[in-house]
């Protein structure tokens, strides 16, 4: 809680252990990015990075989602573990 509260604790900047297999896809997608990006217009280049942009950004609204639900739904289990251990002390 200490750190949580006095800022050390920033959960939009974790970013966990990258694995081989992700940072394989990511190589992967950055490969087909190029490909398609050779093929195409600069206009459809410019285009097609506003869609990469637009995906990103529905990917951290995903994972805010995410974060807010579990955040939410440990809080509702903590509470619920709380009541049931004061019941049982009366």
């Amino acid at each position: 809680m200490h750190d949580l509260y006095y800022g050390k604790i920033i959960p939009c900047e974790r970013r966990g252990d990258k694995s081989e297999r992700l940072l394989e896809i990511v190589q992967k997608i950055g490969e087909e990015e190029k490909y398609f990006a050779s093929k195409m217009s600069p206009d459809d280049c410019a285009r097609f990075e506003k869609l990469s942009k637009l995906y990103s950004e529905l990917s951290d609204l995903e994972e805010f989602n995410a974060f807010s639900y579990g955040f939410a739904l440990g809080a509702f289990m903590m509470q619920e573990m709380m009541e049931e251990a004061e019941a049982m002390r009366l």
